[in-house]
């Protein structure tokens, strides 16, 4: 019996040093895996179920894959950790790891992107992504010198969507349509009286009669349900807006090379995937808003569309002329963009 309780301790000690280290650490392979796993924060100011917001599901499915594992992304979407008006900021004092916005929120900030933004030709959102990331490719913005650039895509050009057809600028004058705020100028320019709000108010701004439509990418038809209040789309591709993912740049830093080469590899397959799932979404909006609630499209004459079109290249040369002589590189910036422009339309035409 003596014999029995001296070996009893013994070999619960056995037992208790074959699941720890020499030391008395543990090294079981769950709590190792667990503590090696890199988890990284994304935040966006719209809701889940946006196109950029889909972007980000993706990226974190397809960085997940590619480094077994390895990290976990958290996101964040709906300004659940940061708006729009503080996400760069937000990732700079790290906030969060990884933050997404349009560079066309913050007016002044990037300015050689306020040419590309503008009225160009564009033939759909592959295009625009692909010129938007092969610019900020070759002109990185001076604004973001600080961060590490995750990825960039664009909006496709936003159309006039209007309870009445428009389809001149005699119709178009003084007419009240919301507008994002890059666009006042260029609405103006066209001789409309643009309203700046929140989507969020449309709905009720179109009920009252405070505005008489907006000017927006295609897909919120179908995403907002806004067919149902607007029966008229000007076929006429106007502004778009940028979006760049940044990350903080101490945190890409301590990245392993392997987490960084995966990201580096995602750059341009989300630059490709969001163009693409854009189109298709854009598409289907429009079919469903034809077919469910009679939306029509409103073609412009030649001489209209070419009326149009000298207006706002006056515009962006003008701009493109201050900018010169603030000493940045617009000119060649803009030939580069209309060079690009005519080899990805022809590309995804």
């Amino acid at each position: 019996m003596k014999r029995l309780f001296v070996l009893i301790p013994l070999l619960l000690a056995a037992v208790i040093l074959s699941a720890c280290g020499a030391d008395g650490s543990e090294k079981s392979a769950t709590n190792k895996s667990k503590g090696d796993v890199i988890k990284l924060t994304y935040a966006f100011f719209a809701p889940a179920g946006t196109f950029p917001a889909v972007q980000m599901e993706e990226w974190k499915k397809r960085l997940e894959e590619k480094t077994d594992g390895k990290v976990e992304v958290e996101l964040f979407p709906g300004g659940t950790l940061l708006e729009a008006n503080n996400m760069y900021d937000g990732v700079a004092n790290g906030t969060a790891d990884i933050g997404l916005t349009s560079t066309s929120y913050e007016p002044g900030r990037f300015p050689l992107l306020a040419i590309s933004d503008m009225p160009s030709g564009y033939a759909n959102a592959k295009s625009t992504s692909h010129v938007a990331a092969d610019l900020v490719e070759k002109y990185p913005p001076e604004a973001l010198k600080d961060f590490k650039i995750i990825t960039t895509f664009a909006t496709e050009p936003a159309y006039i969507q209007s309870k009445k057809p428009i389809s001149s600028i005699k119709e178009l004058k003084g007419k009240q349509l919301r507008i994002a705020g890059a666009l006042t100028p260029i609405m103006e320019e066209l001789g409309a009286a643009p309203v700046g709000m929140s989507q969020a108010e449309v709905p009720e701004a179109l009920q009252t009669g405070v505005v008489e439509g907006y000017v927006s990418s295609r897909e919120i038809l179908k995403d907002t349900k806004l067919a149902e209040m607007v029966s008229y789309v000007t076929d006429y591709p106007l502004a778009l807006n940028t979006f760049i993912a940044v990350m903080n740049k101490d945190k890409w830093d301590s990245l392993p090379e392997d987490v960084q080469q995966a990201i580096d590899e995602l750059n341009r397959e989300m630059t490709e995937f969001t163009g693409d799932y854009l189109d298709n979404h854009v598409q289907e909006s429009i079919t469903w808003s034809q077919e469910t609630h009679d939306l029509e499209i409103v073609k412009l004459s030649e001489s209209e569309k070419k009326s149009w079109d000298e207006r706002l290249n006056q515009m962006q040369e003008e701009y493109v002329e201050k900018l010169e002589k603030d000493g940045q590189p617009a000119k060649e910036y803009l030939e580069d963009m209309r060079s690009l422009i005519e080899k990805y339309n022809e590309q995804f035409k």
